[in-house]
C-alpha cells in the first residue's frame, strides 16, 4: 500500500492551544493518521502520514478553517507510516530560537526565493549559503559550499551567528532548512541583527528537491528527516554523490544512528560494521554504559 507524509506549518494566531490540540488529536485519530504535531499561540507545525485518500481528507479537513485556507502541505511518498503513533502537542513556540525578544514573521523574515531561483542564486560570486540545521543533518548532506554552523540545536544558531558570522553583513547571504518554518524566523533574526541582504529558501529542502525544474540539482547527501524515515533523496539527477562519513572508519556513508547510551543520544554517521564493533556508541563512554540500547537489543550480558 502507498503512503503519503505531509509536512506543513502556517505562522498564525490561534487564541486557544489547548482546544485546538483536542481538535487536531481527534481528527486525525478519526482519520487514522500518524505523526506529530505542534501548536502554539503563534501558530501550527506538523508531520503527518497516512494513505493517499487519509492525507487527502486531512488537508481538506484543514482548509475547511478560515485560519488555514492557504495552507501549504509539502507532499511525500513513503513505503509506510513515517511515524508509530499520532502526538500533537501544545508549546511556547512552534520553533524555538531562544530570543529574549522572539522573531515575529509576519513583521521581518528574509526574502523568499522560489527552488529555481535560489539555485541560480547559489551560483553568484558574491553569496554566502548558510546552512540553518544541526550539525548531523549538515553532515548527511547539504548545498555545495554551504557554511556549517557547529550546533546541536536550533536554539544555539543566534549565539554562533553573533560568534562566527557577522563578517559577512555585507554580503548576500542564502539560508535554508528542512521544510522552511525555521528560515521564517532565523532569516528574519539575521535581518534584525543588521544583515543588509537575507534571502530564504521557499518551501526549504524538500520543496527544492521535488522541483521539476532543478531536480535537487547542487545538493549532495540525503536530507535528515524528523521521522521513522530518517533521511530522504534530494538530488534526483545524475550528479547526487555521498558526502556522508562513518564515524569510526572515515568510509563514504548515509546510515545514520541514535548513540546506543540513551543518556547521550548523539546522532551519529555509522556504517553497520562499525555499529557492531563500537556497540552503536559515540565514545568507550557510552560503549560501556550500563544503559546501552545495544547491548539490550542483542541480549549481551557486559556493554565491553
Amino acid at each position: 500500500m502507498n503512503y503519503q507524509v505531509l509536512l506543513y506549518y502556517k505562522y498564525v494566531p490561534i487564541e486557544d492551544p489547548e482546544t485546538f490540540r483536542d481538535e487536531q488529536k481527534a481528527l486525525c485519530d478519526e482519520i487514522g493518521l500518524m505523526g506529530r504535531i505542534l501548536i502554539a499561540h503563534e501558530g501550527i507545525n506538523g508531520t503527518v502520514s497516512g494513505t493517499p485518500e487519509q492525507t487527502e481528507q486531512y488537508m481538506q479537513a484543514m482548509r475547511k478553517d478560515p485560519r488555514f485556507f492557504d495552507i501549504v502541505f509539502k507532499i511525500e511518498e513513503s513505503q509506510g507510516h513515517a511515524f508509530r503513533k499520532m502526538k500533537v502537542k501544545v508549546k511556547p513556540e512552534i520553533v524555538h530560537l531562544s530570543l529574549e525578544d522572539d522573531v515575529n514573521p509576519h513583521q521581518v523574515t528574509g526574502k523568499h526565493l522560489k527552488p529555481k531561483d535560489f539555485y541560480e542564486a547559489m551560483q553568484d560570486d558574491d553569496v554566502v549559503i548558510l546552512d540553518a540545521r544541526n550539525t548531523y543533518e549538515y553532515d548527511l548532506g547539504h548545498f555545495r559550499n554551504a557554511i556549517r554552523p557547529d550546533i546541536e540545536t536550533f536554539r544555539e544558531l543566534p549565539d554562533w551567528i553573533r560568534k562566527n558570522f557577522s563578517q559577512y553583513k555585507d554580503k548576500k547571504v542564502l539560508t535554508y532548512c528542512t521544510g522552511g518554518i525555521r528560515c521564517e524566523k532565523f532569516s528574519g533574526f539575521l535581518v534584525e541583527e543588521g544583515f543588509k541582504d537575507v534571502s530564504q529558501l521557499e518551501g526549504g529542502i524538500i520543496s527544492y528537491g521535488y522541483d521539476e525544474e532543478v531536480k535537487g540539482r547542487l545538493w549532495d547527501g540525503k536530507m535528515y528527516v524528523f521521522d521513522d524515515r530518517i533521511s530522504v533523496p534530494v538530488n534526483r539527477t545524475d550528479e547526487a554523490k555521498v558526502v556522508g562519513e562513518c564515524y569510526y572508519c572515515g568510509e563514504p556513508e548515509e546510515r545514520i544512528v541514535k548513540c546506543g547510551n540513551p543518556e547521550c543520544n548523539k546522532h551519529i554517521i555509522m556504517c553497520e560494521d562499525c555499529e557492531h564493533e563500537h556497540l552503536r556508541s559515540c565514545s568507550s563512554e557510552c560503549k560501556e554504559h550500563d544503559w546501552n540500547r545495544y547491548v539490550k537489543e542483542h541480549g549481551m550480558n557486559t556493554g565491553v
